[in-house]
C-alpha cells in the first residue's frame, strides 16, 4: 500500500473515531434532554396534585370553620331568645290570670244586678268585698319594646374582601427552588452535603436537609439549622442515597420547595474503634469509645479497627464527656497500631493531649491548642507534601523521609506543621489513650 493510501486510511479511521465520539456525545445530550423533560413534566404533575390536594383540604377546612361559627352564632341566638322570652311568658301568664279573674268578677257583678230585691243586697255586698280584694287598680308592668331585645346579625362584609385578598396571595408556583445542593463529598461511612442559595431575592432563616436510600420511598430529616453544609453519617458504603434541601424564609413558617434531589454515595468504610481493648466500652457502631471504670494498664491506647484514614480527608474527634486529665492522655493519628505503648505521644504519631499540647513523633511543639472540654471537636487534616521519599536535609545518606503537612484544629485555633515518616504510607490508624474513666469520644 502506498504512503498516500496509508495516509487516507489513517485519516478515514480518525474520522470514523471522531464520528463515533460525536455520536456518543449527542446521545448523551439526548439522554440529558430526556431527563430534563422528565423532570419538568414529573414536577409539573406533582405540583398539580399538590395544589389540588391542598386547596381541596383548605376548602373542606374553611367549610368546617364556617359551619362551626354558624353553629355558635345560632346557639347564641337561641340563648338570647330563651332568656328574653321567659320573663315575657311569666308576665303573660300573670295578665291572663288577671283577665280571667276580671271576667269572673264581671259575671258575678252582672248577676248581682239582675237578682231579686231580696238577694240583691247580700250579693252586691259580696261582690263589692270581692272586688276590693282583687285590687282592680293594680296592673302588672309590661316592658316597653325598647327595653326588650331586638336581635339582629352583625355581618362584616369586609371579611370577604380580606379573605379574597388573602386567597389571592395564598400559595405560589416556583419554577426553581431557592436553594440547591452544590456538592456531595464522600467521607468514611458518610457524605458531606453542601448547598447554596440560588435565588438572590430569597433570605433564608433555616435550612432543612433530608435523605433516603435509593430503594426507599420515604425521606427522613438529617439536619435543620442555619449552616449550609452537614455531614450525614451512618451510611452503608456503595449504597446510593438521595439528598434534598429546602429553606425557610426570614419571618416565615412554611418551608420552600425542595431542591432537585441529588444522588451520592461513599465508597469508604466508616471509622471504627478496635473492639476488645481492655478499659474501653464501644457503641454498637463502634464509632464511640468510652473509658470505663475497669482497671487497665496505665495509658492503654485504643486504636482504630483498621487504617481507614487517608490523606485529603478530615478526621474529627468529638468529645461528649470528659474525665480527670493526665498528661499522657491524647488523641491522634499514627502510622502503626503497635501494642504495649503507654500513649500516642511517641514516634510515628501526631497527637494532641487533653490539655492542648501538640506532639509530633513524641516531641512536644511550642504551639498549644485549647484544652479539651465537653463538646470539644478536634480535627486532623493531612496532605502529601512529597510524593517520593526524600532525606531530611536532602542528603541521600541521611536516610529517606516521607513528608505530610498536618493541620490540627481545636476550638477556633489550629496548628500547621510537617510530619516526617521514614517510609511512605497510603493509610493511617487513629487512636486515643485515657488514664482515668469518664472520657467519651466520637470519631468520624
Amino acid at each position: 500500500m502506498s504512503i498516500e493510501a496509508e495516509a487516507l486510511l489513517q485519516e478515514a479511521k480518525e474520522s470514523i473515531e471522531a464520528a463515533q465520539n460525536y455520536r456518543s456525545e449527542l446521545q448523551q445530550r439526548l439522554y440529558g434532554l430526556s431527563q430534563a423533560r422528565k423532570q419538568v413534566r414529573g414536577s409539573a404533575s406533582q405540583t398539580r396534585e399538590a395544589l389540588q390536594r391542598h386547596f381541596q383540604e383548605l376548602q373542606a377546612a374553611v367549610g368546617r370553620l364556617l359551619a362551626e361559627r354558624l353553629s355558635v352564632l345560632l346557639q347564641e341566638v337561641d340563648a338570647i331568645e330563651q332568656e328574653s322570652v321567659s320573663p315575657l311568658d311569666d308576665c303573660q301568664k300573670l295578665i291572663e290570670h288577671g283577665v280571667s279573674t276580671a271576667d269572673e268578677l264581671l259575671r258575678e257583678g252582672e248577676a248581682a244586678l239582675r237578682c231579686g230585691i231580696s238577694e240583691k243586697e247580700d250579693k252586691l255586698g259580696s261582690f263589692t268585698k270581692k272586688a276590693l280584694q282583687i285590687q282592680l287598680d293594680s296592673l302588672p308592668e309590661v316592658p316597653a319594646l325598647v327595653d326588650v331585645p331586638c336581635l339582629s346579625a352583625q355581618l362584616d362584609d369586609s371579611v370577604l374582601h380580606a379573605v379574597r385578598e388573602r386567597v389571592a396571595r395564598h400559595a405560589s408556583v416556583a419554577s426553581h427552588p431557592p436553594v440547591q445542593i452544590e456538592e456531595l463529598v464522600e467521607r468514611p461511612g458518610s457524605v458531606l452535603v453542601r448547598w447554596c442559595k440560588v435565588d438572590d431575592d430569597f433570605s433564608p432563616q433555616d435550612y432543612r436537609l433530608q435523605y433516603r436510600r435509593s430503594n426507599s420511598t420515604q425521606y427522613e430529616d438529617a439536619y435543620i439549622g442555619k449552616e449550609a453544609e452537614f455531614l450525614v453519617m451512618h451510611l452503608d458504603p456503595h449504597m446510593d442515597h438521595q439528598f434534598r434541601v429546602c429553606a425557610r424564609g426570614e419571618g416565615r413558617t412554611e418551608w420552600s420547595p425542595w431542591s432537585v434531589p441529588q444522588t451520592g454515595y461513599t465508597t469508604l468504610a466508616a471509622h471504627e474503634w478496635c473492639p476488645g481493648t481492655e478499659g474501653f466500652i464501644l457503641s454498637s457502631r463502634r464509632n464511640i469509645a468510652m473509658r470505663s471504670e475497669a482497671m487497665a494498664p496505665q495509658g492503654r491506647v485504643l486504636y482504630s479497627n483498621a487504617p481507614t484514614y487517608f490523606c485529603g480527608q478530615t478526621l474529627t474527634f468529638k468529645f461528649s464527656a470528659v474525665g480527670q486529665m493526665n498528661k499522657q492522655d491524647s488523641v491522634g493519628v499514627c502510622a502503626d497500631n503497635r501494642s504495649g505503648t503507654e500513649s500516642l505521644q511517641r514516634d510515628k504519631a501526631v497527637c494532641i493531649s487533653t490539655n492542648g499540647a501538640v506532639f509530633v513523633n513524641g516531641k512536644e511543639m511550642t504551639n498549644q491548642l485549647p484544652a479539651i472540654t465537653v463538646g470539644s471537636a478536634v480535627t486532623f487534616d493531612m496532605e502529601v507534601v512529597n510524593l517520593f521519599p526524600i532525606s531530611a536535609n536532602n542528603n541521600p545518606h541521611d536516610g529517606a523521609s516521607f513528608k505530610l503537612r498536618v493541620t490540627i484544629g481545636s476550638g477556633n485555633r489550629e496548628v500547621v506543621f510537617d510530619w516526617l515518616l521514614d517510609q511512605a504510607v497510603d493509610c493511617l490508624y487513629f487512636g486515643c489513650s485515657f488514664s482515668h474513666p469518664g472520657w467519651k469520644v466520637l470519631v468520624f
